[in-house]
């Protein structure tokens, strides 16, 4: 029985116990992350590609909008996937559509087949897979998983950091080229998803950690609702709702932080760049960070520490933000981790208010949530200077979501009681 097989007795055979071992667990996750999270790095193609075809920045940004969308939608479906199946032969089955993805984008003729091929088909790969690492971290950390799922969805964080040097190494290569570096990308990614993917599993079902029973019994969530059950609690829609506004603020002043360096800030475009970079590594470390108060401090008081910081780097902005690069540094390092903090706090706030029992299929509807506001902050930054006429007139926008989500947490992320 493959999706029985526990992690724990594989790992008991390198000479690791179940306690150890998780902590692979997680390593294994985060590699799987950072193969996922090479989409972040699409944007070393969208120039070449402009020049191979002929075709228009907008034109070079389809495959990536539309494989973030893929994405999104089939994020939900895949959790009944894991649930039948098990995390290895899920993600077994998303890695080999990543790999097909990448590898038939590289026969690509023009824009419109490689949007198809790489976004319908690399998307659908990822939103079976970016699950399946989630659900076996919640369920091999029953008490406090907000660390250990935050450290494993790092990995797509970074994953720009890595992947687009190496990518752009290979474009620039002229014995490489653009379309090359698809398929050796796509090859790279399917073998490696499909590698770790063996490693990937739940503990059995009378398996717990070492901590007491009086402590497992305080700490462990008394609800194990499905997902219909969950959809029926008032927890859920307070939960979806500050995710959404979570992303939304955050990706909203992402959206503009580059302009916002060089036209308010006054940075010259290559410390512009630089600061870019730093935004993102905090935009990654926020997830452990984030993860590991919300084991603290529990999902309420997290999430309203969120909207409080993002609240107060946004005011600071607006009134203080102008020639100010340093505040714009500070600033945006805070905005950017926040946001990476909900990739973490939010499905760690799903096992802890639902239970672990259903949670792949719970956390997949709950991250639609990071769809809709992924799709609205794309939108609204977007147009943000053209809508209010300044960058900075963006950051009362953002204050205000911020101040909405603090009264939405406040009032309705609580624990479900039994009925």
């Amino acid at each position: 029985m493959d999706k029985n097989r526990t992690a724990e007795q594989s790992l008991i055979v390198l000479g690791m116990t179940a306690e150890k071992g998780r902590w692979l667990l997680v390593l294994v996750g985060l590699l799987i992350n950072v193969c996922l999270g090479s989409i972040y790095a699409f944007s070393v193609f969208r120039k070449p590609l402009e020049g191979l075809w002929d075709i228009t920045s907008s034109q070079s940004g389809y495959p990536f909008m539309v494989f973030l969308a893929v994405f999104a939608i089939v994020m939900p479906l895949a959790g009944n996937l894991i649930a039948q199946w098990g995390p290895r032969k899920t993600t077994m089955l998303g890695g080999m559509l990543v790999g097909i993805g990448w590898i038939a984008a590289s026969f690509s003729p023009d824009i419109l087949t490689l949007t198809i091929l790489y976004g319908v088909i690399g998307g659908t790969g990822v939103g079976i897979v970016y699950g399946c690492p989630i659900a076996v971290i919640a369920k091999w950390f029953p008490l406090k998983s907000g660390l250990a799922i935050g450290l494993t969805v790092m990995g797509f964080g970074i994953s720009a950091l890595v992947t687009a040097p190496l990518m752009k190494a290979m474009i620039d290569n002229p014995d490489i080229g653009i379309m090359n570096t698809f398929l050796y990308s796509g090859i790279a990614f399917g073998v490696i998803i499909t590698l770790l993917a063996q490693l990937l599993s739940f503990p059995a079902a009378e398996w717990t950690p070492a901590e007491s029973e009086a402590t497992a019994t305080a700490i462990l969530p008394a609800l194990n609702l499905s997902r219909q059950e969950m959809l029926e609690t008032p927890s859920f829609y307070a939960l979806w709702a500050t995710y959404t506004i979570g992303c939304l603020a955050g990706l909203m002043a992402i959206g503009i932080a580059s302009p916002v360096g060089t036209e308010v800030a006054k940075l010259d475009a290559t410390m512009a760049a630089l600061a870019v970079s730093l935004f993102a590594i905090f935009n990654g470390l926020g997830r452990p960070i984030f993860g590991a108060i919300t084991d603290k401090l529990g999902p309420k008081n997290t999430a309203m520490l969120s909207f409080t910081l993002i609240f107060a780097a946004s005011l600071l902005m607006f009134f203080f933000g102008q020639e100010n690069a340093m505040l714009y540094v500070v600033a945006f390092c805070i905005l950017w981790m926040c946001l990476g903090g909900w990739l973490a706090l939010a499905p760690t706030s799903t096992g802890i208010f639902f239970g672990k029992q259903y949670y792949a299929q719970n956390y997949g509807v709950v991250y639609t949530a990071y769809g809709a506001g992924a799709i609205l902050g794309t939108l609204i930054s977007g147009n943000i200077k053209d809508i209010t006429g300044s960058y900075l007139d963006a950051f009362p926008i953002v204050a205000g979501l911020a101040l909405l989500g603090i009264i939405i947490a406040a009032l309705g992320l609580n624990p479900v009681k039994r009925q």
